[in-house]
């Protein structure tokens, strides 16, 4: 006889599941802007101009470290969204 999955194990293993995804498609998002964006594509990028700078070196020594900061706090920001959608966010002191 089959038994039913228990609820707490098929929650985790769904947190796990979009905590995995968001982690992958944060650090594809990095991986283009430095790798694609600093590297691969900084011929075609240094066309165009950022501050004075080709876009493809402004990529390579600002735009990759800028982004990167960003993706942390979107990570933050999105990480709190789910723990509070599966209840396992830490509860916050009122002082």
């Amino acid at each position: 006889m089959a038994h039913p999955q228990d609820p707490k194990k098929a929650a985790a293993a769904a947190y796990w599941r979009e905590n995995i995804r968001l982690l992958l498609t944060l650090l594809v998002i990095w991986f283009a802007v430095s790798f694609g964006a600093g590297i691969l594509f900084v011929d075609f990028l240094d066309q165009f101009q950022m501050g004075g700078f080709p876009l493809g070196f402004w990529f390579a020594q600002q735009g990759s470290i800028y982004t990167f900061v960003i993706l942390i706090f979107v990570y933050a920001w999105q990480m709190n969204r789910l723990d509070h959608k599966y209840n396992v966010y830490e509860e916050e002191d009122e002082a």
